[in-house]
């Protein structure tokens, strides 16, 4: 199974993904593989699976990402965030995704529990996703790391620079590619990019996906 850094830094034009969303019934589970199948016929070059709020479907996340990579040879990379674990919990999830055959990983921050205003650490646990990335290096998990990156600034985030100064730190923490969350006006996507380059001094394009 490929390494999504070694899709773009090979690909010489547009790369195509699609995200999916864990089902909640067995009926979805059915309609999703359907989907999936479906979708395979258009040869996107990867696909991803959310990890659901603080953590809801993260069995299910790996399951069907181990699916995916098995039955249709699509690189499928599971989202996996800081919620509601401890480093040992965290280490412990990490080492069943890989023994999964999983390679790829979407690690994130995360959002709260459903009626949880605001982000809270778990005790032991990580505050972000560059905490996170740096663990996975250091515990040697041979995955390759994709990361957030928010051309409209993270929520969290006092201004863009700041938010892209963190996002510097993140890279150099060891995520190997980045996903743009959702934006809506291209001029937008082009002021995040100026200003990584301006910081950055040199970004390859096929760092980022929209």
């Amino acid at each position: 199974m490929k390494r999504i850094s070694e899709i773009y830094g090979s690909t010489k034009g547009p790369v195509y993904s699609f995200e999916f969303f864990p089902p909640k019934t067995p009926e979805g589970d059915v309609k999703l593989m359907e989907t999936v199948k479906e979708l395979s016929s258009l040869h996107p070059d990867f696909v991803t699976v959310t990890y659901g709020a603080g953590g809801s479907t993260k069995d299910k996340t790996v399951e069907i990402s181990s699916l995916i990579g098995k039955n249709h040879s699509i690189p499928a990379v599971p989202h996996f965030t800081c919620v509601g674990a401890d480093q040992a919990q965290i280490l412990e999830s990490l080492k069943r995704i890989r023994s999964e055959g999983i390679l790829n990983l979407m690690a994130l921050r995360g959002d709260p529990p459903k009626g949880q205003g605001e982000f809270k650490k778990t005790p032991g646990g990580f505050e972000n996703a560059t905490e996170l990335i740096s663990f996975i290096r250091l515990e040697n998990l041979d995955f390759c790391i994709g990361g957030g990156c928010y051309p409209e600034k993270h929520p969290d985030a006092k201004t863009l620079e700041e938010d892209v100064r963190h996002l510097k730190l993140k890279v150099e923490a060891g995520a190997d590619f980045l996903v743009s969350q959702l934006f809506f006006m291209n001029s937008a996507f082009e002021k995040f990019l100026n200003l990584v380059r301006k910081i950055y001094k040199r970004v390859s394009k096929t760092d980022f996906t929209k």
